[in-house]
């Protein structure tokens, strides 16, 4: 990856950091020394907790004032779209990181690489590189990491030990011994792996591992029927041939939490998200049996990629205060908020330093993400990206349920994808014919 801010990848020692954050309050005071307010919409749970580290910031810089609104993250994206199309945009707004190409391409977002340059208190360096990537777009910054996320397996050690199977799988050949033993060990009911009919990320992780290029020609084209995705697409599909996986409605439990307790599921490929739900939902029996590991390769290069999730801050260009906004990112991305915003949350830190601050790569559960993260990937940038996503659950399904075969259901979804990058190839043919006006980046 091209690094668009020029990224210094020597770490920042702590003082330098309190420094830095220590000098934001002589450089964000206007110059007629009035109080100048920021909008600042968060969405989810992290939009409610956030305002304990606002707080601070203000408290810090007296000269700033943060207007923190709570998005629920079902309303989110429409209501950012509202915004634009009124001009009603907040200055600084959380983005999921398949969300920012989207917003880069209605030109509503201000590029960060110039002022992440100049920072005294972030080191680009210090970011997992697959997740900095999702927010570089013809390779500039337009949004710093706030938290990650990415997927991975959360197994029963017990069950795989009741199994045979000592240590989690590396490979995907041993992926498939251990799913053989643990279902050798279940009854008719019981399932190694569950995997979800409406969750698409499992095909492609196992594409991005394969090298498949998901789309072609510039991401103007499915690349669905390119070997590669086909045959990752057939490794997927062999957990439920092999009936490792449940395949139909009768099977699939009503809770995943419930199951995965009850021993009905032995593996899960999921989120950060759910160490906190195992915390909770799991009885105080099975707290000492569960574990998590990296995803097994194709390859044999452990760990296999895995996509990289998240979200990010990101600067309106509509705001009219971008120095008194950027002192903010700097301050809720520097490592000690990612700490102390991970102890509020329990959203992974997106900053090295933060990781190591909080022992977060030596702690039992979350140890695996550590190393995952190491290796992980951005999905397409592409504006489209959750439509084409839909529909790979859509033909995904349709193969699940024997009511479409593989190679229909791959030249369906290519067709599909091609009908949704119709007017991405348009803009992008008009562009290398000369400069429309109105038309920004796809």
């Amino acid at each position: 990856m091209t690094n668009p801010a020029g990224a210094r990848r020597t770490r920042i020692p702590l003082l330098a950091v309190v420094l830095g954050i220590v000098s934001i309050v002589a450089a964000c005071s206007t110059e007629q020394g009035e109080r100048v307010e920021i909008s600042f919409w968060a969405m989810g749970r992290e939009g409610e907790l956030v305002r304990e580290l606002t707080d601070r910031f203000e408290r810090e810089n007296p000269g700033i004032r943060v207007r923190v609104q709570q998005i629920p993250w079902s309303a989110a994206h429409e209501k950012l779209l509202t915004a634009y199309a009124g001009d009603a945009m907040p200055d600084l707004f959380q983005l999921g990181n398949t969300w920012i190409p989207e917003f880069v391409a209605l030109n509503a977002l201000i590029p960060l690489g110039p002022r992440l340059d100049g920072s005294r208190v972030l080191d680009a360096g210090d970011w997992f590189s697959g997740i900095l990537d999702t927010n570089v777009l013809q390779d500039r910054l337009y949004g710093l990491p706030w938290y990650v996320d990415t997927r991975l397996l959360f197994y029963r050690r017990d069950l795989f030990e009741a199994a045979g199977v000592t240590e989690a799988p590396r490979t995907w050949a041993q992926w498939a011994e251990a799913m053989r033993r643990v279902r050798a060990q279940e009854t008719a009911g019981d399932f190694p792996i569950l995997l979800p009919f409406d969750d698409w990320t499992p095909p492609i992780i196992f594409a991005l591992q394969l090298g498949s290029p998901l789309l072609r020609d510039e991401d103007r084209y499915g690349g669905f029927s390119d070997p590669k995705f086909a045959s990752a697409f057939d490794f997927y599909l062999s957990f439920f041939r092999q009936d490792w996986a449940p395949s139909t409605g009768r099977d699939r439990p009503n809770n995943v939490y419930q199951a995965f307790a009850s021993g009905q599921v032995a593996m899960l490929i999921t989120g950060p998200w759910n160490i906190g739900e195992f915390g909770v939902r799991l009885p105080e029996s099975v707290q000492g049996a569960w574990a998590t590991a990296p995803l097994p390769a194709a390859d044999g290069e452990a760990p296999g990629v895995s996509i990289a999730g998240g979200a990010s801050l990101v600067m309106s260009r509509s705001t009219a205060h971008p120095d008194a906004v950027w002192a903010l990112m700097e301050f809720l991305t520097a490592p000690q908020q990612q700490v102390e915003f991970n102890r509020l949350t329990g959203d992974l830190p997106s900053s090295r330093t933060a990781w190591r601050m909080a022992r977060l790569d030596e702690q039992a559960h979350t140890r695996a993400f550590w190393e995952q993260l190491q290796k992980v990937e951005a999905l397409p940038k592409i504006p489209e990206w959750e439509r084409i996503a839909s529909r790979i659950t859509r033909y995904s399904e349709l193969v699940i349920r024997r009511e479409m075969s593989p190679d229909a259901a791959l030249a369906a979804l290519n067709e599909d994808v091609d009908r949704i990058l119709e007017k991405r190839r348009w803009l992008i043919d008009k562009r290398a014919a000369g400069p429309v006006a109105g038309l920004s980046a796809p």
